[in-house]
């Protein structure tokens, strides 16, 4: 995919409906609701995962973090959780996401790539053609208690801008971001996105100085941006790989049934 001009920002590991008001007045596009994960930082309920699907305004993406890797059991927690956006942090199955497709219509896919050395290129190749975005990170699946996000550690950029330039959906580059290196990062790879959790955390919680500092330190690119980019606060959500998709309401739907759509999603003008 052609190199961005200016990030989204996706901030993970919200907690509350507290957090994800100040991640989007300081203009994320993104929100990451982590679920059940067999480690790592940022996991909330079902039920809390769902309270904040259900408040955040258009154009703000919803994104929940799955460890689940049987498509009925991802159906089953997405109905619950309302988001509108699902983030797979696990491999799956190549057939699995036209279970997914079938079942959730309308609701983004997002596989996450964990990259652990020059074969990420190939599993990206494989897999971007059956999702909405593809999100690098740096964990370790091969581990017996696996890392699928949230280790704080950078990976190879080089790596990562590659795997941009091969690959023909976006991108988001996550792993180690913090605002120290958050211009360095996007120079280098030219993502999508940008998606980070504890970079901009202290003690636990959303610090908003380091928010401030790590958008404030993304403005020079606004400039090469063509009309300067999107005013600070602005959100998009990102179907932008086969057009206009329908974004379905916050709220969970009924035990059993699909969500139901509201309109459609808001697309960067």
């Amino acid at each position: 995919m052609k190199p961005a001009d200016y990030p989204r920002v996706k901030i993970c590991c919200i907690a509350n409906v507290q957090e994800a008001w100040l991640a989007i007045r300081h203009g994320a596009s993104a929100l990451g609701l982590v679920s059940a994960m067999p480690s790592g930082p940022g996991v909330i309920s079902e039920e809390r995962i769902a309270e904040i699907a259900a408040v955040a305004p258009p154009g703000v993406a919803t994104f929940l973090l799955t460890s689940q890797q049987d498509p009925a059991g991802i159906i089953a927690q997405q109905r619950r959780c309302g988001t509108n956006t699902i983030q797979l942090v696990d491999s799956l199955p190549l057939d699995a996401y036209a279970a997914l497709r079938e079942a959730l219509p309308g609701i983004a896919l997002v596989q996450v790539i964990h990259v652990m050395g020059p074969e990420a290129l190939d599993e990206a190749l494989r897999v971007a053609p059956r999702v909405d975005a593809i999100l690098l990170d740096s964990g370790n699946t091969r581990l017996p208690v696996k890392e699928l996000g949230g280790t704080g550690r950078t990976h190879d950029w080089s790596i990562s801008a590659a795997i941009r330039e091969a690959i023909d959906k976006p991108l988001y580059l996550a792993g180690g971001l913090r605002p120290e290196n958050a211009a360095e990062a996007f120079a280098q790879v030219r993502p999508f996105g940008l998606d980070l959790c504890s970079g901009v955390r202290s003690g636990g919680q959303l610090d908003e100085a380091k928010l401030a500092a790590f958008f404030g330190a993304l403005e020079p690119f606004r400039g090469e941006a063509p009309g300067a980019g999107p005013a600070r606060g602005a959100a998009w959500v990102p179907w932008i790989a086969s057009g206009p998709r329908d974004a379905p309401a916050g709220r969970p739907p009924p035990a059993g049934k699909p969500p139901r759509p509201r309109g459609r999603s808001p697309r960067r003008s």
